[in-house]
């Protein structure tokens, strides 16, 4: 298992390299220029000095997160054929550079969602990030959106660019004539064009879950559930279409056996990576996140790494996902220090543990 730990960039995140090379069994980072808007290349300049300052901190960047899909292409509309193109180029350089897994995802207009970025949670007044449906209920898309950048405390949040977001009116009006068949149909466009570009250059593309896994204001949604992926690793039938198999995401349905869909998935190897964390059930689509620690959570971590240990390869990329706040660390939400290097150190315990057990030491 390669630990790895998300990170933003010198200018833009306030954990440091050298604070995650400190980690315990830390490996490289997963990496992504927050500052770039969907359906613009990365640059071989860009990204090259991203990943130098990686390599001199004695980490790898071989897995890049968040190149976003443009809109346009989820749609569909006659310009989307540009934007493939970009994201092409975007392939290319990322894989010039050593990259091997690229980390996205294809949720209409809103990326990863929570109703609250700071809940205290009253055992340990720490907080993290969650989500209750019913706070939803009267919310229009927009108002969510003001509410979520208002609560960023000044960061920039992955998937919830400004700019992207600055036409969600019109957005929301078109997708009420995109079902999921149709959605699909776009993605299967989006897949033909790029995969065969992945495996002549020895890259993977790695489908990140929706996140809540269900539906949300009536948008058309595709990846919350084994059924969904296994139609999405049939839209194009290649080891490189594969899953970043969010185990928080997919876990916030209480509906989804994690470590059932590990195997199965695992099996098939298509996974490419995964963001492991745990999440609290509070209720009917309500919860928050947790610490990794199987019993502050509702997700049997230990069932999680031994599922993949068991089917998956044993370099396969992994990073402790978001955590919680503690110990009065102010930073991004969900992306402080310290509770996801626990998470790092706990779930390379879990690996050791089982490893040794396998080997019979």
């Amino acid at each position: 298992m390669k630990m790895t730990f998300r990170w933003y960039g010198k200018n833009s995140d306030p954990v440091s390299l050298k604070q995650i090379r400190q980690i315990p069994g830390m490996t490289g980072v997963m990496g992504f220029l927050d500052y770039k808007p969907a359906g613009e290349v990365w640059t071989k300049e860009e990204i090259g000095a991203y990943v130098k300052d990686i390599k001199e901190a004695g980490l790898e960047c071989e897995v890049i997160e968040s190149v976003n899909v443009h809109e346009d292409i989820k749609m569909g509309l006659p310009t989307r054929d540009k934007y493939i193109d970009a994201y092409i180029e975007t392939i290319r350089n990322l894989a010039e550079v050593g990259v091997k897994v690229i980390i996205y995802n294809f949720m209409p207009v809103l990326d990863w969602l929570r109703t609250d970025l700071a809940r205290e949670i009253p055992e340990d007044g720490s907080n993290s990030l969650y989500y209750d449906d019913a706070e939803l209920q009267g919310l229009t898309a927009v108002q969510l959106v003001e509410n979520t950048l208002k609560d960023s405390k000044g960061f920039s949040m992955p998937g919830w660019e400004p700019e992207r977001l600055a036409e969600l009116k019109v957005t929301m009006k078109r997708y009420e004539e995109i079902d999921e068949d149709k959605l699909a149909e776009n993605y299967k466009y989006f897949l033909d064009a790029v995969i065969p570009v992945c495996e002549e250059v020895g890259v993977k593309m790695a489908c990140h879950p929706d996140d809540p896994a269900w539906p949300i204001f009536g948008l058309p949604r595709l990846a919350h559930d084994q059924a969904g992926f296994d139609r999405i690793v049939k839209l194009h039938d290649s080891p490189a279409n594969a899953i970043c198999l969010c185990t928080g995401s997919l876990g916030s349905n209480p509906e989804n056996d994690i470590p059932s869909i590990i195997r199965h998935f695992g099996e098939m190897d298509r996974i490419a990576a995964l963001h492991i964390r745990n999440v609290k059930f509070l209720g009917y689509r309500k919860f928050r996140e947790a610490s990794h620690l199987s019993s502050d959570g509702s997700l049997d971590m230990y069932a999680i790494v031994k599922a993949v240990y068991d089917t998956c390869p044993h370099d396969i990329y992994v990073r402790p996902d978001h955590g919680r706040m503690i110990w009065d660390e102010q930073g991004r939400p969900g992306y402080g220090l310290y509770d996801r290097a626990l998470g790092a150190t706990y779930l390379n315990g879990l690996w050791e543990a089982i490893d040794k057990n396998a080997k019979g030491e």
